[in-house]
């Protein structure tokens, strides 16, 4: 089981005031989060694609290839690239160069982002939201198959025999299909061959394990080879020495959070009791001690079946030292003991059937 972070570059507050803070600063602040994944041993670390003040975190490659230079062995990818809105060959050349500078530990996670705000920034309509994820999702995976294009499209110019540069040494890169919950989203993965990430930010983590099965159907129906059928889980997650203080501290940063989107998209803040069904048990948030944390996620993956499950920790402007002491704890607190449950549990048999 891989374990891992994702950031959208939270940024912090200042002490004394309360304003928030430098938004050059949280991306220092991003890529030593990165190093010191690396370190304690993590196995993969994504960015975000946001364009807020709170969440600044708007160009992953940079922040990423900074890291590459950096880091030894953790895997570095987006979560996600925000596909509708940016052009799939940038995308592409962006992420090959990280491969390369990498030694081949660039991802891809192509998506169509939970939040907006780039459809204007970028001169794009949301009544395009659907066709223009299709179409740039269609040449993204085209370019990833050969490094001369020919195609054409709504959206964008057409390409005739164009040269997509550089490639990567292995000869192509790991895209994954991020998706929050859509039954087509699955299916679309696994027809194309492609691994998916669910983001679960809400509810009982468990209701997506038939959406998996859905994608594994989905795969064995097209006849994908196996090694290409993979999950990963995305989620909020916080850990810490004590169970009681580490769910304490992480609702006065998650409320806060979910008061910033609820303003934006015309909700109410959950309430107090809601956080602590979701913070235990099966629900979306894995927050606590490395012990639970642990155990719900071997739990989560005997339902899911997923490979990687990797955490978003610094949210509602946390503090810096607090989500380096979480990612700390994760390395060298909750990957043993995941690791040492799932090898003594034999290996589930893929389904591929209709």
């Amino acid at each position: 089981m891989e374990l891992g972070i994702y950031s959208f570059g939270d940024v912090q507050k200042d002490p004394e005031t309360g304003a928030l803070g430098s938004t050059s600063q949280a991306m220092r602040n991003l890529l030593e989060a990165i190093q010191l994944a690396d370190q304690v041993g993590l196995d993969y670390f994504g960015i975000g694609e946001h364009h807020t003040r709170e969440m600044p975190a708007s160009a992953a490659t940079v922040v990423l290839g900074a890291a590459a230079a950096t880091t030894k062995t953790i895997k570095l990818g987006s979560a996600v690239t925000v596909l509708s809105t940016d052009d799939p060959v940038r995308v592409y050349q962006q992420f090959a160069t990280l491969d390369a500078l990498s030694n081949g530990r660039a991802e891809i996670t192509a998506g169509r982002g939970s939040s907006t705000e780039s459809f204007p920034l970028f001169g794009h309509s949301l009544n395009d939201y659907d066709e223009l994820y299709a179409e740039k999702l269609d040449l993204l995976l085209q370019i990833n198959e050969s490094e001369t294009v020919t195609w054409q499209g709504k959206f964008r110019p057409a390409l005739d025999n164009a040269l997509v540069v550089p490639r990567p040494d292995s000869g192509s890169l790991p895209i994954w299909l991020a998706t929050g919950g859509n039954p087509h989203s699955s299916i679309r993965a696994g027809l194309n061959g492609l691994p998916v990430s669910y983001a679960i930010i809400g509810g009982q983590a468990n209701r997506f394990a038939p959406l998996a099965e859905l994608y594994r159907r989905a795969a064995g129906q097209a006849g994908i080879a196996p090694e290409k059928v993979k999950v990963s889980v995305a989620s909020p997650g916080f850990v810490g020495e004590d169970p009681a203080k580490a769910k304490e501290f992480f609702w006065t940063h998650w409320h806060a959070v979910m008061e910033q989107i609820g303003k934006i998209r015309g909700f109410a803040p959950p309430p107090r009791f809601h956080y602590d069904q979701e913070a235990s048990g099966d629900g979306a948030l894995f927050v606590g001690g490395p012990e639970e944390i642990a155990e719900r996620i071997v739990k989560l993956q005997g339902s899911i079946g997923h490979m990687r499950q990797f955490f978003q920790i610094d949210v509602g402007q946390m503090p810096h030292r607090e989500f380096l002491r979480a990612i700390e704890l994760l390395g060298t607190r909750v990957k043993p003991l995941v690791d040492k449950a799932l090898a003594a549990v034999p290996p589930v048999k893929e389904k591929h059937d209709a």
